[in-house]
């Protein structure tokens, strides 16, 4: 028995200690209402809407890439006619010959599911879930992440092996600074979307590559939401504040689940509790790195809540690895 327990203490301190996790809970939300948000008072940019298209397949995958190109080239005129040179850049970009855009939607803070690699003849898919702030006006970071993995596949893949990264920002992220980045509203309307984008890429594929999500910050509470039965072969979570299931057991997927957290990842801090205030469950539970979680741990080294992307990290090598199917060369802290 504990010195705490033999004294007394015990029960005690752990009341003490979940008053003060409701009470750090609280904070963050209180702050969320107190601070403004960044985006607040941004007028609406105009732009069409998405392109009608084919139910997606192998035969029909150029037409949509094509479909979408000429409504990111429309979405940048209009913009442009706005005077928010920005945003008009940004579709301009997208609409370029090269890009290959599953989806395309230039209204509001944005959506879209691009392709880098040959999608229809994959071996190995990697789908990215972004987590807050991410929108149009942030998607250049978002996609140099994804072009940094789909090079590192690239280079690492064996011969014969053919890769694909799909960046997918299909729904609305929650502001960092925003009561939505704490609850699990935003992710419970995005994982039906995810489940569909799965469920285009087996149409598109045929069903046979070996499918990975790699899943950061509030986009691990997406992964979370949508795991259940879902048809990937691996869920990767970095920099997660909680998936909002206690326990891998509670994803209820066949999927083998790993998470990583780098040493310098402010999301460290983040309470990993679940509580009900205001009315609402703030908070998203187990720690994924933690051992009562049941992940697979991977080391990712000491980078921040933005690194794991980053080219020449430990965190892109193991994620490409675990994209590849090597997960005996995974490495461990």
């Amino acid at each position: 028995m504990g010195f705490a327990a033999e004294h007394g203490w015990g029960e005690g301190a752990r009341r003490r200690g979940h008053r003060w996790r409701r009470a750090a809970l609280a904070a963050l939300i209180t702050g969320a209402v107190v601070f403004p948000l960044s985006a607040a008072g941004r007028p609406e940019i105009p732009a069409p809407a998405p392109a009608s298209l084919a139910p997606l397949s192998a035969s029909t995958l150029d037409e949509a890439y094509a479909a979408n190109r000429a409504n990111a080239a429309e979405a940048a005129r209009m913009a442009a006619a706005h005077h928010d040179r920005d945003r008009a850049a940004t579709d301009r970009h997208l609409a370029a010959p090269a890009r290959h855009l599953l989806l395309f939607d230039g209204r509001g803070s944005g959506r879209v599911t691009e392709v880098l690699g040959d999608l229809a003849r994959a071996d190995r898919i990697a789908v990215l879930v972004p987590g807050s702030d991410t929108s149009l006006d942030t998607y250049g970071r978002f996609h140099a992440a994804a072009a940094a993995l789909y090079g590192r596949l690239e280079r690492e893949a064996p011969e014969g092996t053919r890769t694909a990264v799909v960046a997918w920002l299909g729904y609305e992220t929650p502001g960092t600074v925003s009561t939505t980045v704490t609850t699990t509203g935003r992710a419970e309307q995005a994982a039906p979307r995810l489940r569909g984008l799965v469920a285009d890429l087996r149409a598109v594929t045929g069903g046979g590559p070996r499918i990975s999500l790699l899943c950061h910050s509030y986009g691990s509470v997406v992964c979370g939401r949508a795991a259940a039965g879902l048809a990937v072969d691996d869920i990767a979570l970095v920099g997660s504040p909680g998936t909002g299931a206690d326990s891998v057991a509670a994803l209820h997927t066949r999927a083998r689940v790993w998470a990583a957290r780098g040493g310098d990842d402010w999301v460290e801090n983040v309470p990993h509790v679940s509580a009900d205030l205001f009315g609402t469950t703030v908070g998203f539970g187990t720690d994924p790195v933690s051992p009562a979680f049941g992940a697979r741990v991977f080391a990712v080294g000491d980078g921040g809540h933005s690194d794991y992307f980053r080219p020449g990290t430990t965190s892109l090598t193991n994620l490409a690895r675990i994209v590849l199917g090597e997960t005996k060369a995974v490495t461990h802290d």
